[in-house]
């Protein structure tokens, strides 16, 4: 510890001990019991934060054997006294986990956002404070138990119902819709379950502008209606006969047709026509979608109403049905016999576990409850709202086992193990192989959690990792909120906004899919792209609103994450760059040291009261004068800068306001560098920082909790491992999932 003495001292000894940090003490005492301390010694070193810039500080082969040396003493410590932290012992579904859940156990497509208010998000991740459930939440679930039961049934409604599907206003509908005709523009497809076979009604309203005249109607349109790509009917659109009588344009777009029960794809859209593609040529810009951006050169769909069932046959032999009556009494005899198979399997299947008799017995007075109201069909439903309102099926329940002494460290039971597998990977339920593996008591042999662990990766579930996972981790949800100055951004518009996200998505699920080494997400000669977000990154040859995989050439300075629109946008304020918090970006989500938060009082940047002649650069130079705001902005600033050459939507410059943009940065450790590419040069040079937090990331969205300090030596071990596999994506899951906190846990004290 030699080196600790030399140049840490000057700071942390037993006269000044800034930051209430005494090494010298810890270091008279040793390692055990305070390695909470010297992990987070081991992390400013890591990222080089210390010793600080201007004080005396080790060459780069000192800073690697110390950090190498501590790290081994960590580790065999804990090695010697395991901690592997705990979960908490009730953790509710989240909304994504509740309707995947939905969607695996019963076959039912729902939209949890409108049944379930937001999850609030700790240490990145909506999964972590989830244990309360409030009297209003419970109301939710209970009122959508009964929709869902109902849908999955196919129980007859007592009274006609509806939905209404509505195109957000900023979306631009001049073009082909993906999964709708080619030679349609406009619109929009849904995905809506018919309860029954029976005729539904499809009513269509189109966007207005604030004096409630139908924008873009300059002639004559045709309107298309589609089921699962079947056209069901062809309107024409005509501008009214007497001026302003706008509600008997859309007034007539209205049909009633017979749709069997089950999922069905619906498609409402414009045919193309010749005239809107020679208004668009002339349309200098890509978005057009009302008066506060451009006018809407063509009418478009504002929304979609689907009301029903009318003159009902029946439920229909849908996939709902299919996976909950895996038995049918032939006489009344066989009911009851009949409902214990139906809710045996359900409850299993909804608990994560076998059902047990008084699990059975509690269903089944549901049932005959149901059953004396409305029959055989309505004792299951009512039964199956039971199930989907028991906390068994609503919370993630992790007991410490019967007998185990207070503090003591175990391993986590095979059926706890597989949840937290499937909802890891899946942010689902385990599905029957997994669970069927957990009951026979083989998931904890490492060989055989391996070997699911690659089979649920293959599986299409596992996308959750990207939609789910990478969404929270690189920000993308933040997209949603994003509105950038309409004056400065014209040709924004949803359109670029999902495109924006499905990029991300996809480059971040093609490493996954592909398993290639997770530093590729850092740099790649390769992105998706349509031709929305071409047009936007000046990309020329792709045509089409469909993504594909695209190869790079260096001029067109795209390819890895700090490359693309999603996260340059939403790490950047309405009106312009933010290097703060780009940088505190970086630091944070990519390489695991973020700065710390602000002293008390610190004061905004002054931008109306900097002189404007100054760029921003030197302003943010203005800001860092204070010495309050210097601690955190000396660090995070020369970060972000080096990504200046993308403006606030992530389009590629060289100048900005006439000036030449100055990518000069650097890191906390004092190393200097211009530009996107030796930023990247820099971070690819230190994969052990990079991939140690995307491990971290994982285990904390895989645990429900945030990672401490005796986290730290798992991280490493899965580092260490999947470095020799080249860092490939598998490996790093698979390191988590054998990680000591993943297969362990500790009971409460």
């Amino acid at each position: 510890m030699a080196v600790v003495k030399r140049y840490c001292f000057d700071c942390h000894d037993s006269d000044i001990q800034k930051g209430d940090l005494n090494l010298q003490e810890l270091l008279e005492k040793g390692i055990g019991g305070h390695s909470d301390v010297w992990e987070k010694v081991v992390r400013k070193m890591k990222a080089r934060q210390m010793p600080p810039i201007g004080k005396k500080r080790p060459d780069e082969k000192t800073y690697h054997q110390t950090v190498a040396g501590l790290s081994a003493a960590l580790d065999r410590e804990a090695a010697k006294n395991p901690n592997p932290g705990r979960t908490e012992t009730f953790r509710r579904l989240n909304r994504t986990e509740y309707q995947n859940a939905i969607r695996d156990l019963l076959e039912v497509q729902i939209d949890a956002a409108a049944l379930l208010p937001k999850d609030e998000a700790s240490h990145g991740f909506d999964n972590v404070t989830v244990g309360m459930l409030s009297s209003m939440l419970l109301d939710r679930y209970i009122s959508g138990a009964q929709q869902i039961s109902r849908l999955a049934v196919g129980t007859p409604l007592k009274e006609v119902g509806g939905e209404t599907y509505r195109i957000p206003a900023d979306v631009t509908q001049e073009y082909h819709v993906e999964g709708l005709p080619i030679g349609t523009r406009g619109g929009t497809v849904i995905r809506h379950t018919f309860p029954q076979d029976a005729e539904y009604e499809f009513q269509i309203r189109l966007a207005r502008d604030r004096n409630e005249e139908i924008e873009g109607l300059n002639g004559t349109y045709q309107l298309e209606v589609l089921i699962d790509d079947e056209r069901i009917e062809l309107f024409t659109v005509a501008p009214p006969k007497r001026r302003g009588d706008y509600e008997s344009v859309d007034g007539k777009l209205k049909i009633r047709v017979p749709v069997t029960a089950g999922l069905h794809e619906v498609g409402v859209t414009f045919l193309d026509h010749t005239s809107a593609l020679l208004e668009r040529k002339r349309q200098p810009y890509a978005a057009a979608f009302n008066m506060h951006r451009h006018p809407r050169l063509s009418p478009a769909i504002y929304q979609v109403s689907i009301n029903g069932p009318y003159d009902a046959e029946g439920p229909g032999e849908t996939p709902s049905r299919k996976k909950i009556f895996i038995a049918t009494p032939e006489s009344p005899s066989e009911e009851d016999g009949c409902a214990e198979k139906i809710l045996s399997n359900l409850m299993r299947r909804a608990f994560r576990r076998p059902a047990t008799k008084e699990d059975l017995e509690q269903a089944m007075g549901f049932y005959r409850d149901g059953k004396k109201e409305g029959g055989f069909e309505a004792g299951i439903e009512m039964a199956l709202s039971s199930i989907l309102v028991s906390p068994e099926f609503l919370f993630r329940v992790e007991a410490d086992p019967k007998g185990v002494a207070p503090g003591t460290v175990y391993r986590v039971p095979d059926l706890q193990l597989a949840s937290r597998l499937s909802f890891f990977l899946w942010s689902s339920i385990p599905d029957e192989e997994l669970l069927e593996t957990a009951i026979r008591g083989e998931l904890s042999d490492p060989e055989v959690l391996t070997a699911q662990v690659r089979r649920m990766l293959a599986d299409p579930r596992s996308q959750s990792l990207a939609s789910n996972f990478a969404g929270q981790w690189l920000y993308l949800r933040n997209l949603d909120s994003l509105m950038p100055d309409v004056r400065l951004f014209p040709d924004f518009d949803d359109n670029l906004r999902q495109a924006l996200r499905r990029e991300t998505e996809l480059f971040f699920e093609s490493i996954l899919r592909e398993d290639r080494s997770v530093m590729d997400l850092l740099q790649a000669d390769y992105t998706f792209l349509n031709e929305r977000l071409a047009k936007h990154y000046g990309i020329k040859g792709v045509y089409g609103t469909h993504f594909r995989k695209v190869a790079l050439a260096p001029e067109t300075h795209r390819g890895g994450l700090l490359r693309q629109g999603s996260i340059l946008s939403v790490t950047s304020y309405a009106t312009r760059t933010s290097p703060v918090i780009r940088g505190h970006w970086i630091l944070g989500n990519l390489l695991g040291s973020p700065p710390p938060p602000p002293p008390p009082n610190t004061p905004p940047l002054k931008e109306k009261t900097i002189s404007s002649r100054l760029s921003f650069r030197e302003r943010l130079a203005e800001h860092r004068a204070n010495p309050a705001c210097a601690s955190c902005h000396n660090i995070m600033d020369p970060v972000g800068f080096a990504l200046e050459n993308f403006d606030a939507l992530g389009r590629w410059r060289t100048h900005e306001d006439g000036l030449p943009v100055d990518a000069s940065g650097g890191f906390p450790d004092g190393s200097k560098f211009v530009g996107v590419d030796a930023l990247e040069k820099a971070l690819l040079g230190r994969p052990d920082l990079f991939v140690g937090t995307l491990a971290e990331k994982l285990l904390t969205f895989a645990l429900g909790r945030g990672i401490e300090g005796y986290d730290a030596p798992a991280v490493r071990k899965i580092v260490k491992e999947a470095e020799g596999d080249d860092f490939r994506f598998s490996s790093v899951i698979i390191g988590v999932v054998n990680s000591t906190p993943f297969t362990m846990r500790k009971s409460m004290p």
